[in-house]
């Protein structure tokens, strides 16, 4: 006798009917529901085909809710995270390095320079040359 183990238990779903879990049952009934709903007011109105693509049209927002799962998240939770990341806190993030160690030697050296100490020209280039490698 064998018995199957996941190896990740954390991806385990318990399959209820027709192998789908609870979610997607209940997700595929109301899908079921809404295209038999669309059918019956629109095929006397608009004909067969178009009456098709409404059903199908109709029934994706129950497919998407009851099937898709992306990251471990489930579509409602994936559009909330996309509204709360670009409606609700729209970011532009700018990047602006700073280097503190280059501007406290650039101040100490302009003191020095006032001071009279630095008046070669290449000691003032090999010291500010170093500028590049912070």
């Amino acid at each position: 006798m064998e018995v199957k183990i996941n190896r990740d238990i954390r991806t385990y779903t318990e399959n209820i009917f027709f192998g789908l879990t609870m979610r997607q049952f209940i997700f595929s009934i109301l899908a079921c529901l809404i295209a038999i709903f669309i059918y019956f007011i629109f095929k006397n109105k608009l004909g067969t085909e178009i009456t098709s693509w409404l059903c199908i049209i109709g029934v994706l927002p129950f497919a998407a809710l009851g099937f898709v799962k992306y990251n471990g998240m489930n579509a409602e939770t994936i559009f909330i995270a996309i509204i709360k990341s670009k409606v609700l806190t729209p970011k532009v993030l700018v990047n602006n390095p700073n280097n503190y160690y280059y501007e406290l030697l650039k101040e100490k050296y302009r003191n020095i320079e006032k001071e009279g100490f630095l008046n070669d020209e290449n000691t003032k280039k090999s010291i500010f040359a170093r500028k590049r490698r912070f």
